[in-house]
């Protein structure tokens, strides 16, 4: 890679393991979602985070996808509106959707794991090796995720190799677009004032689409090639494929 000041990281399958996410956060969620409800239902927060989902529910039944829409506690038992939320919740993690409502729930749920310390965001032993040459460099580090800004930051604010969250100038999720469009990316940097200078932004992930929509907004590319990602496709050839980031 050559002459590139920015570097925009992707999480899942590029600097944390895919296994971490499948068999560790969304367990964590859906084995214990009856309880934190029942934990956390009068609290204003999780009003909030049931308001964004019924609203997404009733996008999703005007759109015909299979929803349950969520009554309200004047049209319902408190009991019949959690079970819609417990319900909407499991098909959305089944469907494996990068809504925003989802996320924004996983991380307020999320939340309450990391800062009693049952959960700890697993973080690849090469990542902070690199974010330190990279800080070292004077380049600046962001994030783009389709789990939540907040989700983002419990990660590496309470990581494995303890709080990254010094290394990052920002984070971005699907609030500023889909990462398969390229759109986002553009939107992106004219939000880091990069706009006419993408080819000094490099981005990393794992996800060849996402890979093809950066290129196609100027950005420098590198794919990510953990154990346990899909496998990557003829396609990718094209592209520098990396297994660890000391050899980026």
């Amino acid at each position: 890679m050559s002459n590139y000041d920015t570097v925009i990281l992707d999480i899942e399958g590029t600097i944390t393991p895919i296994t971490f996410v499948k068999e560790t956060l969304f367990p964590y969620v859906t084995s214990g979602l009856t309880q934190f409800l029942n934990r956390t239902w009068d609290m204003p927060e999780l009003k909030q985070q049931v308001e964004l989902l019924r609203v997404q529910a009733q996008k999703d039944v005007q759109d015909k996808q299979h929803a349950v829409l969520i009554p309200t506690e004047s049209e319902a038992s408190v009991q019949e509106v959690k079970d819609a939320v417990i319900e909407t919740i499991h098909w959305q993690m089944k469907a494996d959707r990068k809504i925003g409502a989802l996320k924004s729930f996983q991380g307020f749920m999320w939340k309450e794991g990391y800062e009693s310390g049952v959960l700890r965001g697993v973080v690849y032993d090469d990542v902070v090796p690199a974010l330190e040459k990279w800080k070292a460099e004077g380049k600046t580090i962001y994030i783009y995720s389709s789990g939540s800004v907040p989700a983002q930051k419990l990660l590496v604010g309470y990581s494995s190799k303890g709080d990254l969250m010094p290394f990052f100038s920002g984070y971005f999720d699907t609030s500023v677009g889909l990462k398969t469009e390229t759109e986002s990316y553009r939107n992106i940097a004219k939000q880091i004032n990069k706009e006419n200078e993408t080819g000094s932004i490099l981005f990393v992930t794992d996800n060849i689409h996402e890979i093809v929509a950066a290129t196609e907004a100027g950005y420098q590319v590198v794919i990510s090639d953990r154990p346990g990602n899909a496998p990557l496709g003829p396609e990718s050839k094209q592209f520098k494929i990396v297994t660890s980031f000391d050899q980026i």
